[in-house]
């Protein structure tokens, strides 16, 4: 499990990331509050190409950023945050199905352990058949020894 010892240092790892990605890919990222979550996010961005500044979505739930990139075939980033979610339908009903697996967009989801039906198509409610298993990347995020450390593990 790789160690990051600062915000920076996590930035720069989603950046590298980004270039390993391809377009359906949808990333859940788990760990507690301030684990560096939101700012691996940050780095994926800037890695794909995203221009505007990235903001954690804990309010609005999804946030939908243009991807400007002329080596990439990505045209979306969707950026998820499930914290504050009452329940799955709230997600289904702003168009969370219109994004996930998409091969022009990747999808980065906070909190994905609140969305397992919607993930695993168990809900019934997305509009088309879907099978995201192949899709899937795994990232934990785990505070270390010191307060910026954190470690990551991706599967």
């Amino acid at each position: 499990m790789p160690t990051l010892n600062s915000p920076q240092e996590t930035f720069e790892y989603g950046k590298k990331l980004a270039a390993k990605l391809k377009g359906g890919d949808i990333l859940l990222l788990s760990g507690e509050l301030g684990a560096g979550k939101t700012s691996l996010i940050k780095g994926l961005a800037v890695g794909l190409g995203v221009k505007k500044e990235i903001t954690s979505p804990t309010f609005t739930l999804m946030n939908v950023y243009e991807v400007k990139s002329l080596k990439s075939k990505v045209k979306s980033l969707v950026h998820i945050d499930t914290y504050r979610l009452k329940d799955e339908k709230e997600l289904v009903e702003i168009g969370v199905e219109d994004y996930l697996g998409r091969p022009d967009t990747i999808c980065a989801i906070e909190w994905p352990e609140k969305i397992k039906n919607i993930l695993n198509n168990a809900d019934g409610r997305l509009r088309r058949p879907a099978d995201y298993t192949d899709k899937i990347i795994k990232i934990s995020l785990a505070h270390g020894e010191n307060p910026n450390q954190r470690k990551i593990e991706v599967s």
